[in-house]
């Protein structure tokens, strides 16, 4: 009959063969077993003095400090532009997958080349940064471009779990205080804004975390100075020639507070998964 017949199929659809069970073990294998050969090889006796030098806490308070000010400028400017994307699905198709690729790129494009990128623009002899310099602006190898680097390779993740959430979010609330004669700015920030809350809040979290184990922009377009641009992730590589001990107690660190931030968003991994 196929009221009993249907437990069965589902049954059968929801299991994992032996292959794809195989599968599965070897891709969790290789996101695994390499943070456990960390923990294993982590210098755990000499770990408090490693993480108390002076050098470490040059750089993680570098580190957290410039990625909370990334987030917050990812903040100010991604959510508009994800409120963009969320309207782009009335567009034609090419201006709608040009915007979308725009935002996609720095996800995919390797860092140190949106370094690059970044000095073509801002540097010294750059599009924007020769006129910046005759008004005496120097933003390359300094904190600022540090946070411009990060920003830079992080807002897209905002960009996304904001729009996700956008579109996902009974926007019935939205209508009814239209009617009510709310203006299009009142509606955002009362009612769209609170819908979207929890996606804004996975969104910033993620682009902490991004922003914070941000290494290839951040050495190219802003270098490797203590207490000025050397943060976390540049530290524990230039440690890894002299002092191996101390690069895996910086890893670790960094490990530690990614893991921290990650868990924060429980069920809210994905862009756009509000629960």
């Amino acid at each position: 009959m196929p009221v009993s017949s249907r437990p069965n199929r589902v049954g059968r659809t929801g299991r994992s063969g032996p292959v794809i069970a195989i599968l599965a073990t070897a891709g969790l294998g290789l996101l695994v077993l390499p943070l456990l050969g960390l923990l294993l090889r982590a210098p755990w006796i000499e770990l408090p003095r490693l993480l108390v030098s002076e050098a470490v806490l040059q750089a993680l308070f570098l580190s957290l400090g410039t990625a909370a000010i990334s987030t917050v400028v990812c903040l100010t400017f991604g959510i508009p532009v994800a409120v963009l994307l969320s309207h782009s699905v009335h567009w034609h198709v090419v201006p709608r997958r040009l915007l979308r690729a725009a935002i996609t790129i720095p996800l995919v494009l390797p860092p140190v080349v949106g370094g690059i990128a970044l000095l073509l623009l801002l540097g010294r002899r750059g599009i924007a940064g020769q006129w910046l310099a005759e008004l005496g602006l120097t933003i390359p190898f300094t904190t600022g471009a540090v946070v411009i680097a990060q920003t830079f390779v992080a807002m897209p993740f905002l960009v996304f779990a904001v729009e996700g959430a956008l579109r996902s979010a009974d926007r019935r609330s939205e209508f009814a205080a239209a009617t009510l004669g709310a203006t299009p700015g009142q509606t955002f920030r009362l009612v769209t804004l609170p819908l979207v809350a929890p996606g804004i809040a996975a969104g910033a979290v993620l682009c902490f975390t991004r922003a914070l184990g941000e290494f290839g922009a951040t050495i190219t377009f802003a270098g490797s100075f203590p207490g000025v641009t050397r943060t976390l992730p540049i530290a524990s590589y230039l440690a890894m020639n002299s002092d191996p001990d101390t690069a895996i107690a910086l890893a670790l660190l960094l490990l530690a507070v990614s893991a921290i931030v990650l868990l924060t968003l429980r069920d809210r991994w994905l862009p756009g998964v509000v629960r």
